[in-house]
């Protein structure tokens, strides 16, 4: 037998293929396998969207230990503590007015701490240099 006398396709009784086993063929591959009469089970997932809301515990931290002019960073670091609480119990408008409040309280923490700062330090470099003149003319003035 050579193989290259032998048709490609060949029908079920052997023969050349006809046109309705094609069709038939070409159906079954676009349709897929048949489909059972069987109830299609199907699951729903809900994702919820996260909203982020930042909670500002970090900054607030920091502003409690280093800026805490006028207690701000304390109460600010409060804030922020109820923030991160209401988010994890899934209150997001409660987390969100108390970030809010937290970051506000934040930032006038920060300007205050810097300005008085920035203040204090140039107000007691005055006083140095006040103190080192007076000195300096007292010892002029007692002849040393």
């Amino acid at each position: 037998m050579n193989c290259a006398s032998q048709p490609f396709f060949t029908g079920a009784h052997g023969g050349p293929p006809t046109y309705e086993m094609l069709k038939e063929e070409h159906e079954v591959a676009v349709l897929g396998a048949p489909q059972t009469s069987a109830p299609v089970a199907t699951t729903v997932i809900n994702i919820r969207s996260e909203t982020s809301v930042p909670d500002h515990v970090v900054w607030s931290l920091f502003n409690t230990l280093f800026m805490n002019w006028c207690c701000l960073g304390f109460v600010a670091f409060a804030y922020s503590v109820k923030a991160r609480d209401r988010k994890m119990v899934g209150d997001i408008t409660g987390a969100q007015s108390y970030a809010s409040t937290a970051k506000c309280l934040n930032i006038w923490a920060l300007i205050l701490g810097l300005i008085l700062t920035i203040g204090a330090t140039v107000l007691l470099v005055f006083v140095y240099i006040t103190a080192y003149q007076m000195l300096e003319r007292a010892k002029s003035n007692r002849g040393y």
